[in-house]
């Protein structure tokens, strides 16, 4: 055997054997800037996701607001009494605890003042992350709102 042919042979098996570095190096480069472009953006989509819990909880209430008061005809401010656990007059977490609700309300004072109660929803702990819809608000009148993080209303983005 004559020795090009021995050193042909032996780059061969070495070639064979495994990466180079230079090529591991080009890979790590590639994972990185995917993982850069791709978790920022599944953040946010778990973010926006995160917003139909608000939406539902604050309809929820809503709806158990209209429940109570046909029985009692009144609106009440403690969650406790719509079974939500919580204390009357105080924000109350829902569901996967990112966003807080304050349930308020205003008795009737005289035939001209309706009772009425208002719903706020607003976003907690990784939540805050979401300026474009910080805030959801029902109210007796059935008006739904939203605010971004600057309290500019939001609705049309938020709410559908």
């Amino acid at each position: 055997m004559n020795t090009r042919t021995v050193l042909c042979s032996r780059r061969a098996r070495a070639r064979n054997g495994g990466f180079t570095l230079v090529e591991l190096v080009v890979t790590m480069v590639i994972a990185a800037i995917l993982a850069a472009i791709s978790i920022p953006a599944y953040s946010n989509y778990v973010r926006k996701a995160r917003r139909v819990e608000a939406r539902s909880a604050a309809l929820d209430i809503a709806s158990l607001e209209e429940r109570w008061f046909s029985t009692n005809n009144s609106y009440t401010d403690d969650p406790t009494k719509l079974g939500y656990v919580g204390t009357a007059g105080t924000a109350f977490t829902v569901g996967s605890g990112y966003y807080s609700v304050l349930v308020s309300k205003v008795d009737a004072t005289s035939s001209t003042t309706l009772a009425s109660y208002n719903i706020t929803a607003t976003a907690i702990l990784d939540q805050l992350k979401d300026t474009s819809c910080r805030t959801f608000v029902v109210t007796s009148q059935g008006v739904q709102s939203a605010a971004d993080a600057a309290s500019a209303a939001n609705t049309n983005t938020c709410w559908h």
